[in-house]
This record gives C-alpha cells, structure tokens and sequence, in this order.
C-alpha cells in the first residue's frame, strides 16, 4: 500500500512536471483585438496625423522567434480617398500586400519576469516592406498580465525613413495628388502588441 502511495506520487510529479513543460513551450499567438499598430505622417513642415493598420497576425514560437505579418490593405487614415491612394500609389497592395516584421525575442527573460511586472528590453528585428529590408533595434517595454498573457509595447517610436524601403516616389506621387509642399520622409511608428499563450 505505501508502496502503490509511492508510486502515484511519482507519477503525479512527473505528470505535472511534464505538462508544465509542454505549456512553457507552447506559441504565441497576436491577439488582434487587443494589439494595435500606429505611424505618423507629417504634412507641411508641421502638419502631424495618426494612421493605423486595422489587420495584423503573428506568432512567437519557442526558439523566441517574431513573425508579425501587416495587411497593408487594412491602412486607415481615417479618410477613405487617402486610403485608396496610399494603397495604390505607396505600398502598391497589388504586388505588395504585407509587410513583415521578424524579430528574436529572449524568452528566457520573459519567462522569468513575475506576473504584472514590466521590463524595458531592446529587440533587435527586421522589417520587409515594399520588398526591401531593414534592420531595426527597438526598445520596447514587455508586460506579463499572466503565465500566458504578454503585451510588447514601444517604448520609444522606431523611426522609418522612407527612402529605405524605396517609397520616395510613392511619397512624391501623393504630395502631388494632394498639393501639398512637403510629407516628411520620417515615419514615426508606435505599436502594443499583445500575445497569448
């Protein structure tokens, strides 16, 4: 009998042991609803306006690799007319539809952050947009709601230019088509980001 104890015993820890490892190594999936991406533009040397992308899917597997995939067709600017010609004349939807960040994320420090506990961490990625890529270093604050619930935040905008990504003529194209002197070729980006186990 103390022996059939044991034995359970045993086995209950190697159980738990085991499926506490298999939920540690599980993905993470973006959460759509509760994860945004925002860039600016500014107009005529001081003119500034907020722009989103409604539509992002990602993952975060175990090896702490990032993949954020953004339909650019989802661009809202808030005016429709604007929409339909930063789709057409910059990002070029028909060719280009997405645009893709993948970045090496160190779980490991995740992991051992506590629950509701924040950490400013610096990501190191790479954004392929209008068929070019560019490196980026993002410093970002991570913040674990719980065991299974994080949201990445940027904790400083990561600036674009535009002439990375060969925009430059695009920009042009609508400076012309609103008859505007000036779009900066800055694009200040924000994001939060959240994930679920």
């Amino acid at each position: 009998m103390i022996f059939s104890k044991h034995i359970y015993t045993v086995l209950l820890i190697v159980t738990t042991v085991l499926f506490s490892g298999l939920a540690s190594s599980a993905d993470w999936t973006l959460d759509q609803k509760q994860s945004q991406l925002n860039f600016m533009s500014v107009k005529k040397g001081s003119i500034a306006e907020n722009h989103q992308f409604t539509s992002l899917q990602g993952q975060l597997n175990t090896q702490g690799e990032l993949e954020i995939n953004i339909d650019l067709a989802s661009v809202d600017t808030a005016i429709d007319l604007r929409n339909e010609r930063m789709k057409e004349f910059l990002f070029n939807t028909q060719k280009y539809s997405q645009a893709t960040l993948t970045a090496q994320v160190d779980l490991s420090a995740v992991d051992d952050m506590p629950v509701a506990s924040s950490a400013v961490m610096t990501v190191a990625g790479t954004l392929n947009l209008h068929g070019q890529d560019k490196a980026l270093d993002m410093i970002v604050l991570v913040t674990k709601l719980s065991a299974n619930n994080i949201v990445v935040t940027s904790a400083e905008p990561v600036l674009l230019n535009v002439a990375d990504f060969d925009l430059v003529v695009g920009v042009e194209k609508l400076r012309e088509l609103a008859k505007l002197p000036s779009i900066s070729p800055a694009v200040p980006v924000t994001f939060y980001i959240t994930l679920n186990k």
